[in-house]
């Protein structure tokens, strides 16, 4: 029998939701069954640049569509004995601009329904050139300030700077600018960077790229520079936000470059840092931050002791997304006493922030669902970048509540940081997940302060 197949989604080729896996697998049994099948899908960006068999049918397509007709063309590909895929080719609908408008009005809902519901911030990390879509977010600044724009009492959060791809004194001065923007309504982390495509193409000193866990746990050169790098970058952006002027000469890094700068008389009448020879030898940035004397800082996803003695030392609160308890008082008891070591007083509840990936459901099928989306996000993405699926808050509102009273008996952290379903689950879904979480679970470890928030 000859079947003909038409979808919006297609596994491997591109997907949104559980559709794309049913007729992917529906096609191949259906083949497999000794029936000649055909699947019509749309030619999306990035799957001719993936998929190098593909070739064009040589079938010109015009149809009318209203008052306008509209044209395009048909490429196919065989991927099994009986199966052929035919992707039409339509960039005007199917490759379009208004896809990351799409992102940003979710975003926007998103934002507005977590200010209204009492959360304390909205976080994203920093990540470039994802033309696949899975990490399109290409600036923290903007992104925060987006965020701010469309909240009355939220913070953003920075999640974080990726340190070794920036000028540490342009971080400082653009953090510090977006904290009055924001009136103080921010916070920030500094991550590494483990995506070697991007970190590589925008590296700040010449030859630091990207490290994984494997890298990591090796201790191996490239970890190494790249943890310099990191610790360095971070170390000249406190410098830039406690002093009216510094200088800084390390490994990696020069400020001003080269030993000095040309001066001007205004810098002598007017300013600091030019020494009697009319050299800048200090700079400084302006303003400084809103908050005094700087944003909190987190320390994007801690995973190693070496990292955490660093956020120790630094002053930086590690978020930990591990559901191994013992871990995480470990990691814990090690962040307190290095803190203390270090003339950083800080008590137990406020040694790390602790959270997993949310899955809110009273339906077992759905729970079902939903790890299974997640777990297919997490496998096709952040896995093969030696990534480690994180803790998994998934259940009822009564399981995620034990789940997170046994770890809070455990831990005493005063953070909660939940990851959830944006961009690859609908968004009344994650609407809804939003609204149960707040309802059903959050009564149960916080109170709303003044200003509306959970705390």
């Amino acid at each position: 029998m000859k079947i003909l197949l038409a979808s919006s989604e297609v596994h491997p080729y591109s997907k949104s939701g559980g559709l794309a896996d049913m007729v992917g697998s529906l096609g191949k049994a259906l083949a497999g069954a000794g029936h000649r099948v055909g699947i019509v899908t749309p030619l999306y960006f990035g799957i001719r640049e993936r998929f190098s068999g593909l070739k064009s049918i040589q079938l010109p397509l015009d149809f009318p569509l209203g008052v306008h007709r509209v044209r395009g063309e048909v490429w196919s590909l065989d991927p099994a004995p009986g199966l052929t895929i035919y992707f039409v080719d339509q960039p005007g609908y199917y490759q379009r601009a208004d896809l990351y408008q799409r992102f940003l009005e979710e975003i926007r809902g998103y934002v507005r329904l977590a200010d209204e519901l009492g959360f304390a911030g909205y976080c994203q990390p920093e990540h470039h050139l994802q033309i696949e879509g899975f990490e399109a977010n290409n600036h923290p600044g903007m992104f925060s300030l987006f965020v701010g724009q469309h909240s009355r009492r939220m913070k953003a959060g920075i999640m974080g700077y990726t340190l070794p791809t920036h000028n540490p004194v342009r971080v400082a001065e653009e953090i510090a600018t977006l904290d009055h923007m924001l009136k103080g309504r921010l916070y920030v982390g500094f991550t590494r960077g483990y995506h070697a495509r991007w970190v590589d193409s925008y590296a700040a000193v010449k030859g630091v790229g990207a490290t994984t866990p494997n890298n990591a746990k090796a201790r191996d050169e490239q970890d190494s520079f790249n943890r310099e790098v990191f610790e360095e970058s971070l170390q000249i952006i406190k410098k830039a936000w406690l002093n009216d002027v510094f200088s800084h000469h390390g490994k990696h890094w020069q400020f001003p470059a080269n030993g000095g700068s040309a001066g001007h008389p205004a810098y002598a009448a007017y300013g600091k840092g030019m020494d009697a020879t009319g050299m800048v030898r200090e700079i400084g940035i302006a303003p400084h931050c809103f908050q005094s004397p700087h944003p909190q800082i987190y320390g994007g996803f801690a995973g190693s002791m070496r990292t955490v003695d660093f956020w120790a030392r630094e002053g930086g609160k590690p978020i930990v997304l591990s559901g191994d308890l013992d871990f995480c008082e470990t990691l814990a008891n090690r962040y307190t006493a290095v803190a203390n070591a270090s003339g950083h007083q800080v008590a137990k509840e406020d040694a790390i922030a602790w959270g997993g990936f949310l899955m809110l459901t009273e339906d077992k099928n759905r729970a079902a669902q939903l790890m299974a989306e997640h777990t297919w996000f997490w496998d096709k993405w952040f896995i093969p970048h030696g990534q480690r699926m994180p803790n998994v808050l998934i259940g009822s509102a009564a399981e995620i509540t034990d789940r997170i009273g046994a770890a809070h008996d455990r831990l005493k952290f005063n953070e909660l940081f939940l990851m959830f379903g944006q961009g690859h689950l609908e968004p009344q879904e994650n609407s809804q997940e939003l609204h149960d979480f707040i309802n059903k679970v959050a009564p149960k470890f916080s109170v709303k302060a003044p200003d509306g928030t959970l705390v």
